[in-house]
């Protein structure tokens, strides 16, 4: 794809696949669930030719790079050790940082644990999680919406996969990736169903072409939803190794941008915790919210020029 180079890094004791193109300040994105570092194809081809140096890796688990098979391998420790090595192999002192979904997760955990690396966050969709100190983060999950609420029906191993299997990668994928339903995912009993898009259409969206889904299917079928699932049978354990953080400020400068229809954004109290000021009040260092109208999830893709444009908008001011 238009001279992007694609890699292999050693990183924390696995190989890591990063696609990078161009020169200049880093650039370092971070790709979520069911994703790769394909999903950031637009933004890397546009803010390279901007003068920055555009890193995407797969993360631990996903598409080209390796994927340890234990559940404990996917915790925040692991993968946020993963970038540290990586942004070290770049022989640079910062980057800015691109997140979206769970690599929104990931970047705040950087923040929180390397903030010095960071030059500023740019976070697409999930904002930063308060951490309860008494609840455990997929308990307080269960408790508020049952236990067929899409984090919770991950959870146990092989289960998921399983009801997956039943339906096939590539309708899996597309039945997220095209997901504009808001609230909370609720899944149907037993099965995986309708899943997060009971109103899936037959034809794809415009800014999805049949390419980039069969992109998307051809790395899932070979490694399968596991190393990405595993992040979610993770949000307990995250919960317990970020006790000494609890209460902790992001103090990294950060812009975030969700689109109105996110199904993130309209649950889990989201919105009025954004509204509110609880998003600041935590995130010292947040300078901009952007709310998107008419925007679902995968807003990196789905409005990729104006996503560009944020990003580099902020950038620029650094």
């Amino acid at each position: 794809m238009e001279g992007i180079e694609h890699t292999r890094v050693e990183v924390n004791g696995i190989n890591m696949h990063v696609a990078v193109k161009g020169q200049g300040p880093v650039v370092l994105f971070l790709h979520g669930f069911p994703e790769l570092w394909y999903s950031w194809r637009h933004q890397i081809l546009a803010l390279s030719h901007k003068g920055y140096r555009c890193v995407a890796p797969d993360l631990r688990g996903f598409g080209d790079t390796d994927a340890p098979a234990s559940v404990d391998s996917y915790n925040c420790v692991h993968v946020v050790s993963d970038l540290v090595a990586l942004i070290q192999s770049l022989q640079v002192e910062k980057v800015f940082l691109v997140g979206h979904d769970w690599g929104a997760i990931i970047g705040w955990y950087l923040c929180l644990f390397r903030p010095e690396l960071v030059k500023a966050y740019v976070c697409l969709s999930v904002p930063f999680f308060r951490r309860n100190p008494i609840v455990p983060t997929v308990d307080s999950m269960r408790a508020l919406y049952g236990d067929d609420y899409y984090i919770c029906r991950f959870q146990e191993e092989g289960k998921v996969e399983a009801e997956m299997a039943q339906v096939g990668a590539e309708y899996a994928i597309k039945n997220m990736l095209t997901n504009r339903r808001t609230g909370p995912p609720i899944f149907p009993k037993g099965e995986y169903g309708t899943a997060f898009n009971p109103d899936m259409k037959e034809d794809l969206p415009s800014w999805l072409t049949q390419q980039d889904l069969a992109y998307f299917v051809s790395k899932f079928e070979k490694t399968g939803f596991t190393g990405g699932l595993n992040y979610y049978r993770n949000f307990n354990k995250n919960w317990e190794l970020t006790a000494p953080w609890s209460g902790a400020k992001i103090k990294v400068p950060v812009k975030f941008i969700a689109g109105e229809l996110d199904s993130v954004y309209t649950s889990l109290g989201m919105k009025d915790y954004i509204e509110s000021g609880g998003f600041k009040e935590d995130v010292p260092g947040l300078e901009e919210v952007i709310i998107q109208p008419g925007v679902a999830h995968f807003n990196n893709q789905e409005t990729p020029h104006d996503i560009t444009n944020h990003i580099y908008n902020f950038i620029t001011k650094f």
